[in-house]
This record gives C-alpha cells, sequence and structure tokens, in this order.
C-alpha cells in the first residue's frame, strides 16, 4: 500500500466519522459500555494521545536509519489527562484536525522512507497488529498498523454510544 493510499483511507475515516461522532450528546460519549471499559470520550482522548505519539514517530522515522521508538503508558495517559470530564466537541474536533495533518505528513512521507526495510526496529511492540520482530519493517507498514488502529477503535466508540 503506498502512502497515498494509507493518507487517503485515513482522510476517509476521519471525514466519515466525524459528523457521526459530533451527533452524539455529551452525556452519551461520557458513558462507558460496560464497568471496566472506556466510554467513547475516553476512547476518543486515547487516539488523540495515539496520534501524538505516532505523528513524532512518522516525522522523526524520515530522517532516521531505525524504526525504534519509545512506548507509552495509554491507561495512564487516560486517565492523567481525564479525557471523561473533557468537552466532548472538543475532543472530536481535536482528534480530527490532528488526523487530518497526520494525513498529510503521510502523504508527504517519500516513497524511498517509507518503503525502506528497517532491521532495526520494535515494531513489535507498538504496532496493533503482530509483527515479527526478526523481520525487517517499513514505515509505511507502521502508518497502515496506525490507520488499522483507528478503525478497530472507532468500531468500539460506536458500540459505547449505543
Amino acid at each position: 500500500m503506498t502512502t497515498n493510499d494509507i493518507a487517503s483511507r485515513l482522510q476517509r475515516n476521519v471525514i466519515e466519522a466525524s459528523p457521526r461522532l459530533l451527533s452524539a450528546s455529551d452525556d452519551r460519549a461520557s458513558r462507558p459500555p460496560n464497568p471496566g471499559k472506556w466510554s467513547a470520550r475516553q476512547i476518543i482522548g486515547h487516539l488523540i494521545d495515539s496520534a501524538s505519539n505516532n505523528h513524532q514517530r512518522f516525522v522523526r522515522a524520515q530522517f532516521t536509519d531505525d524504526l525504534v521508538f519509545p512506548g507509552y503508558a495509554q491507561e495512564d495517559w487516560v486517565r492523567v489527562q481525564d479525557y471523561a470530564k473533557e468537552d466532548w466537541r472538543s475532543l472530536v474536533t481535536l482528534w480530527r484536525e490532528f488526523n487530518l495533518h497526520i494525513a498529510h505528513v503521510i502523504e508527504r512521507t517519500p516513497s524511498s522512507v517509507a518503503e525502506t526495510p528497517r532491521t532495526r526496529h520494535n515494531l513489535h511492540q507498538l504496532a496493533m497488529k503482530d509483527f515479527d520482530a526478526a523481520q525487517p519493517a517499513t514505515l509505511a507498514w507502521f502508518m497502515d498498523d496506525y490507520v488499522d488502529h483507528i478503525e478497530h477503535h472507532l468500531k468500539q466508540v460506536w458500540t459505547a454510544l449505543g
């Protein structure tokens, strides 16, 4: 998959989801679907955190020889930032605009950078999909995995919103 394809898929997901997200009430976005599960508001907060971390990864990878990045404690990030109390429309708007910018970054990543196999990586620790630590990885694969991650969590949001 090319970076243009990945960027288009990300844009499509964000543009299609945004009106549906914004139509949800603040109250509904606050309610977790089950005890111990994140509410839609917290899931979108998590996706903002993911955008923040992956934006840096995608940019840094364009001037390094590896794909080794720090992870982050997802549960702690959601808790510390108290997304459960954040304004719903503000969260959705931030998520939307941040991801449209990430699509812009992905689209402008040269294929020579995105498709170069890199033997040093930790994608087996960071990616949503399984990845063999012994296999070379590409930035394009990681970018595509990011969009898979968004699609996965949007399904959870639709369930949480009912």
